[in-house]
């Protein structure tokens, strides 16, 4: 007989892993739509490594995000309904994160290579470009 006490989750606890699966989910939707590779997928979220990264993508229900990735998917996620309203052909919502783009921001370069830049600022840069296109904050 063993003496191991059962396991006991906080709401905290139970609601960080809620919104790390959510918010895991829906980042491997858009890597899908846009067509990311492993290493860019990587690179958007963190740059985990490669086991914690399968993990997450086979079963993302037992992750539990720090707070630096979920605030990456936040800006990601948040690019990305952006660009669904600015762009409402999905194909062109898609593609856009690709194209070079001509604004300041971008340098000629597109918002992808921007937030592949591998810094949690990159990705706030480009969601803060499409929110102002957009027309501000919703």
């Amino acid at each position: 007989m063993t003496n191991a006490a059962p396991s006991i989750q906080t709401a905290s606890q139970v609601t960080s892993r809620a919104m790390s699966a959510a918010g895991l989910r829906a980042f491997f939707n858009i890597a899908h739509d846009w067509k990311l590779n492993t290493e860019a997928q990587m690179t958007l979220l963190g740059k985990p490594g490669r086991s914690t990264f399968f993990k997450w993508k086979s079963s993302p229900q037992t992750a539990d995000l720090k707070h630096d990735t979920l605030e990456r998917l936040s800006y990601i996620l948040g690019a990305y309904k952006a660009l669904q309203v600015l762009l409402p052909d999905q194909r062109a919502a898609d593609d856009w994160v690709k194209k070079p783009n001509t604004a300041p921001l971008f340098g000629g370069k597109s918002a992808l290579e921007r937030m592949l830049g591998g810094n949690v600022g990159d990705l706030l840069a480009v969601r803060q470009y499409l929110d102002a296109r957009r027309g501000g904050w919703a």
